[in-house]
């Protein structure tokens, strides 16, 4: 099965801010999705959030950690939690395993469509960025429930050893 290179959509409307996830989104994306979630954090007006994973082939950890790093950053903010729309039944299980039912509605289908998505520019981040934030990421995971801590653990710890070998750090 060949996988998609992934890509990041996004639109914002009426208060609603829709993140549409395409293809294979991997930690490269990490930057982007950063990046949105700070901005989320700050935009006034909104209402509500959207996560579409209808178009997602693969979503890694890293890039979970940052979906649940917006929820955070949006938490006491919104009437109500983000909304993931996942038809994928692996997919859906992998979000409930890892506790994401806790910081978002999961839905199989969204309310509305969305009018106009945009393809979001891909932030760039150094080998150190990307470091940063795939610790951030996991560790974000790690706190959202027992299991992503014992499954991660090992992962965040091989990071901040490496961090501590980094000659200047």
């Amino acid at each position: 099965m060949m996988m998609h290179e992934g890509r990041l959509k996004a639109a914002f409307d009426s208060g609603v801010f829709v993140l549409k996830l395409c293809g294979d989104v991997r930690l490269t994306l990490c930057a982007t999705l950063d990046t949105q979630a700070q901005q989320l954090a700050e935009t006034p007006g909104l209402e509500a959030v959207m996560v579409d994973l209808r178009e997602a082939t693969n979503v890694d950890s890293t890039a979970l950690g940052f979906l649940a790093k917006v929820a955070m950053a949006l938490q006491g903010r919104l009437k109500q939690p983000p909304t993931i729309v996942v038809d994928n039944p692996d997919v859906r299980r992998m979000l409930d395993v890892m506790g994401f039912a806790h910081y978002f509605t999961l839905v199989e289908s969204p309310i509305t469509e969305p009018h106009e998505l945009r393809d979001l520019p891909e932030v760039p981040a150094d080998e150190e960025g990307m470091r940063q934030r795939i610790l951030e990421a996991h560790r974000i995971l790690m706190h959202m429930n027992e299991h992503n801590r014992e499954q991660f653990q090992p992962l965040v710890e091989m990071l901040e050893d490496h961090k501590d070998e980094t000659p200047g750090a």
